[in-house]
């Protein structure tokens, strides 16, 4: 029974390559696209503080496989996500030397609030400002300012959404700005200077339950939704894409699993309304199954929400990611997020885990005939290294099954 249900799901692909979206998009049903959210959605939650160093070298790795959307940093106070501290140095590194790339890669910025975005400008004013060439202009669709100057490195603790800054990972200064830095200066390998080009994007939060909204943000739904309304008018006014995220959608740490796939419906409407570009419908605390995940996708579409303006957002709490993913493509989802070596985790849910390793989606979906356009062997590889430099356990099962074969 379970291998005829899992044909069914699997037949979309299997059998039709030319199936396209239910929006004016020109990508088939073959064609998945991945965010890749570990350098910032996977490390923010890292007990030990992480220097700059490696959060470059880590974005630097993943714009070699071919990945095209990749989260690099967020302008949050640094008192309340330590490792987030120093983003506007990254961005300022990508604007300044463009990792080299096979296509241009969209590089997103959380700005949880409005302060948020007004930081993200100024850097971008201050690089512009500061640099003898013009910084690259976003593309012809999304003429992004993009920012630089970071935000006070505080050593606060964050009971928020984070972790106490303890012992550094590495030898090299948590401070270090680019050009001090060995793993900075390191030269690309020749044949993986492709093509530098690239946008930037910011990208908004908000949750599906009050009491996680009041936890993560201090607020209800609607005050979190009327905050959103300023930051996405100004990044509009700027030419900058939005991407928004709604929080604990299939199961909530303080609620329970039972979140109402109305509610996830009428916010994510908001958002869209709003002007927001694509909402990520997050299981953030991975308690999803796939009888939600199906009924949640329902209702969404019984709104009148296409399946071109979303993304699916999965956790591994449970072990139940891929299998959810598997559910959100027989529905015609085509855009789904995930964290190199399954870093990641929900500080407001005890025992959840890292986001889906990008490794272990990448080849379930090369697996069912779909097309990535990453190289999951270089994302094994840098699993590993981000794993070891962090100091913790690489959790992705195909990466480490992909690096022994490779090895053998």
């Amino acid at each position: 029974m379970l291998l005829k249900s899992l044909g069914r799901f699997l037949s979309p692909l299997n059998h039709q390559p030319l199936r396209s979206l239910s929006s004016s998009t020109t990508r088939l049903a073959r064609e998945v696209r991945i965010v890749e959210v570990g350098p910032r959605d996977g490390l923010q939650n890292e007990k030990n503080t992480i220097t700059l160093s490696t959060k470059i070298g880590l974005i630097k790795r993943l714009a070699e496989t071919g990945v095209k959307d990749i989260e690099a940093g967020s302008f949050v106070a640094p008192k309340w996500v330590p490792q987030m501290a120093g983003s506007a140095e990254v961005l300022n590194y990508i604007l300044g030397h463009p990792p080299p790339a096979h296509s241009s890669i969209a590089y997103n910025f959380l700005v949880p609030n409005l302060r948020g975005l007004e930081d993200f400008l100024r850097a971008s004013q201050n690089t512009s400002s500061s640099d003898t060439t013009p910084a690259p202009t976003a593309s012809s669709q999304d003429p992004n300012e993009l920012p630089t100057s970071p935000p006070p490195n505080e050593p606060d603790q964050s009971n928020r959404s984070q972790r106490d800054p303890s012992p550094i990972t590495s030898s090299q200064d948590s401070n270090e700005k680019p050009g001090t830095s060995s793993e900075l200066d390191k030269p690309t390998e020749p044949h993986q200077s492709i093509s530098p080009s690239f946008t930037t994007e910011v990208s908004l939060f908000t949750a599906a339950t009050e009491a996680f909204s009041k936890a993560n943000t201090n607020c209800s739904i609607q005050e979190s939704l009327d905050r959103c309304k300023p930051i996405v008018s100004l990044a509009k006014s700027r030419g900058i894409r939005v991407r928004g995220y709604v929080s604990v959608a299939l199961g909530c740490p303080y609620e329970g699993p039972d979140v109402p796939p109305s509610k996830v419906a009428s916010i994510t409407s908001s958002l869209l309304e709003m002007g927001v570009d694509e909402v990520s419908v997050a299981d953030t605390t991975g308690m999803g199954t796939a009888t939600r995940t199906q009924e949640l996708l329902r209702v969404l579409s019984a709104a009148g929400i296409s399946n071109h303006d979303l993304a699916l957002h999965f956790h591994d709490t449970y072990g139940q990611a891929l299998v959810n993913t598997v559910v959100s493509l027989e529905h015609g989802i085509r855009t789904f997020d995930s964290s190199v070596g399954g870093l990641g985790g929900c500080p407001y849910s005890k025992g959840a885990t890292g986001n889906v390793a990008t490794e272990d989606l990448v080849y379930c979906l090369h697996s069912l005939g779909a097309s990535t356009g990453i190289d999951v062997e270089k994302m094994a590889g840098i699993g590993a290294w981000i794993s070891k430099e962090l100091g913790r356990s690489n959790d992705s099962r195909a990466g480490k099954a992909i690096l022994a074969r490779l090895s053998s």
